[in-house]
């Protein structure tokens, strides 16, 4: 694992074989191209509408270095729904533009804070979901039988274990940067940058309802937590039938929310997280709303204001298909990979109901050049 550090003159890359290890200088200017190079294959959504999102978009923009041609303006509803037509002729068109007239190749899209959720009235797939094969939509999504039969689909990157490309698997991997207020929303800019390899808990929180379905996510914490032990990291797997917050600031984190019996609101609303950490939560509508709500099932808003860096929703039941696999999730991304391809890894499906937060190029446990990961593909674990 490596990560890269200014050091006066320097540039540092941390390389370790196991957790973390000692550090060898690299050219500054080494480091700056691949920066850049990164920079270019992100697209930044806006909203036009809403300040915030203006102000989001500059603000991640300047810090991740984005270029100006990858920064698409819409005008769009600040609701949380939107129409389908609207979607199709307000959203998914110019964004499909964009990604054409690009002069490098496009691998993700950002979509900031007052982008629309979920499609009104279809089910409430989600819009993230519907921008992953932009290029496959035909025409606008009139009749709802039509987007019955477009999604969900199986996701072509699942449990891969190589860098991602658009080319290759005929998609884009979609996250957003969003939250109850937009000093968070820069806050998870800040945390993405700020990440770094360092010592912290990854912890899993089971639940005691041993139901089908449940049974099947259960020992993917299970398994997860092993993995992490395997690979050297600090890994505690809680009792079923408490809900816990750690004291401790998490690396990682993966639960059932509110669906575990045992759930504690005041324990949840307490964990914190390291800068670079990721969550996943079971939770059905977990990314239903970005607005402060004590109501209903657990929100990832929740997570985002502790701290979290990246973290997986819901807009709407998406079934336990659709859930990040924790034990992938959290492997590719100690293996070097960026924050958006774990979590696509890490997912079954696509076109669906799920969304991702934090920006897609975070990367603290990057590899360098010459070890970056192979290739090749590998069965879930």
């Amino acid at each position: 694992m490596s990560c890269v550090r200014h050091s006066g003159a320097l540039v540092v890359t941390c390389t370790a074989l196991t957790a973390f290890a000692a550090c060898t200088p690299v050219a500054p200017g080494v480091a700056d191209a691949r920066a850049v190079a990164e920079a270019a294959r992100v697209l930044v959504v806006v909203n036009d509408e809403s300040d915030d999102s203006r102000l989001l978009g500059a603000y991640y923009a300047q810090r991740r270095g984005i270029p100006f041609a990858n920064m698409v303006h819409v005008r769009v509803p600040i609701t949380e729904e939107i129409s389908a037509t609207d979607f199709y002729n307000y959203l998914l068109r110019p964004v499909r533009a964009a990604v054409g007239a690009s002069t490098t190749r496009i691998d993700f899209i950002v979509l900031m804070k007052g982008i629309p959720l979920r499609l009104d009235g279809r089910r409430g797939y989600s819009v993230d979901g519907q921008l992953v094969q932009l290029d496959s939509v035909t025409g606008p999504p009139i009749e709802d039988l039509a987007m019955r039969t477009a999604i969900p689909r199986r996701n072509p990157y699942y449990a891969r274990r190589e860098p991602f490309s658009s080319r290759r698997f005929g998609m884009y991997l979609v996250t957003r940067l969003d939250c109850y207020e937009l000093a968070q929303c820069r806050a998870l800019v800040d945390r993405a940058a700020a990440a770094l390899p360092e010592p912290g808990l990854f912890f899993f929180n089971p639940s005691v309802d041993h139901s089908q379905g449940y049974r099947d996510m259960q020992a993917t914490l299970l398994e997860a937590h092993l993995v992490m032990r395997d690979l050297g990291f600090s890994s505690r797997l809680a009792q079923p039938g408490v809900f816990e917050a750690p004291a401790e600031a998490l690396a990682g984190y993966a639960s059932w929310g509110s669906n575990d019996p045992a759930f504690d609101r005041n324990a949840y609303l307490r964990l914190r997280f390291k800068p670079g950490a990721l969550a996943e939560t079971f939770v059905s509508t977990s990314a239903r709303t970005f607005t402060r709500s004590m109501t209903g099932q657990s929100l990832i808003a929740d997570l985002i204001e502790g701290g979290v860096t990246g973290v997986k929703g819901y807009v709407s039941e998406p079934y336990s298909a659709a859930l990040a696999r924790p034990q992938i999730l959290f492997d590719r991304y100690v293996s070097g990979y960026t924050l958006a391809e774990s979590f696509y890894m890490a997912s079954p499906l696509i076109r669906w109901k799920d969304l991702v937060i934090g920006d897609p190029l975070c990367r603290p446990y990057a590899r360098s050049e010459a070890t970056s990961p192979p290739g090749d593909t590998i069965r879930p674990r």
